[in-house]
């Protein structure tokens, strides 16, 4: 393990020494992170940066290296603090099937992504990931515990959701955020272009006319969670009839 990799996995894992001589530490890191998440909430991950972190704390950037080296690994702190634990069932409340488990856990991220759009960003590529994260993969992969299926597929069932919760958190983002409503957006670009040319795309058109009549259902994101779900519960059958010896 190299020194920068080792670095990253103390401040994400601990521990965390407290000086034993000095003046008092003015800081901590879920301070720091907390104010690098404030800045990338309201303005976006690219304005974050050890200047702006440390003038929004009140101290010099001198001071804020003491604490964090460099801002990949403020961003690493900042990503840790805004995914946090997965949240445990509420008391009282059984967690239910591994399909119920796997759509509470999907939607909860999917929340979480629009709240802190700029994590899409900071979670691309392999990194070292914090205990607060790690947590969200063992719930999708334990929720999948007892159903036949492999090691390998229940992380590849976690990875696959995952994928539809930041396509569509990435869409959401492009169209202004939350509250923004894409899929109204492209139908409008969609229909205007249908009525000039549906002629040549006939099947489209066909399409299209069929969810305007019903009203928007079966929209991109729950009709595509339910569809992956669909899948593996249809190859959790499989395994079910078929055994492995």
């Amino acid at each position: 393990m190299d020194g920068e990799h080792a670095e990253m996995v103390r401040l994400l894992w601990g521990p965390h020494p407290r000086p034993a001589r000095g003046p008092r530490p003015t800081l901590d890191l879920p301070r720091i992170a907390r104010a690098g998440i404030e800045i990338a909430d309201a303005e976006g991950l690219a304005d974050v940066s050890m200047q702006r972190v440390a003038e929004r704390l009140g101290v010099t950037k001198m001071a804020l290296y003491r604490y964090v080296p460099g801002k990949a690994q403020l961003v690493a702190l900042m990503v840790e603090a805004a995914i946090g634990p997965c949240p445990a069932p509420a008391p009282g409340h059984p967690p239910g099937g591994w399909r119920e488990q796997l759509g509470s856990w999907a939607r909860q991220l999917l929340a979480l992504f629009l709240r802190h759009s700029w994590v899409l960003a900071a979670t691309v590529g392999p990194r070292v990931q914090g205990p607060g994260e790690l947590s969200w993969l063992e719930r999708a992969v334990s929720a999948l515990d007892g159903t036949g299926l492999t090691g390998a597929e229940r992380m590849d069932a976690a990875v696959l959701l995952v994928g539809h919760v930041r396509g569509i958190t990435q869409q959401a983002h492009a169209s202004g955020g939350p509250a923004g409503n894409p899929e109204a957006q492209l139908g409008l670009i969609l229909g205007d272009l249908i009525r000039s040319h549906g002629e040549s795309y006939p099947a489209l058109t066909a399409a299209f006319a069929s969810a305007v009549e019903s009203d928007g259902q079966d929209q991109a994101w729950e009709f595509g969670l339910q569809r992956i779900l669909d899948g593996l519960a249809a190859l959790i059958d499989r395994r079910a009839a078929s055994p492995r010896p």
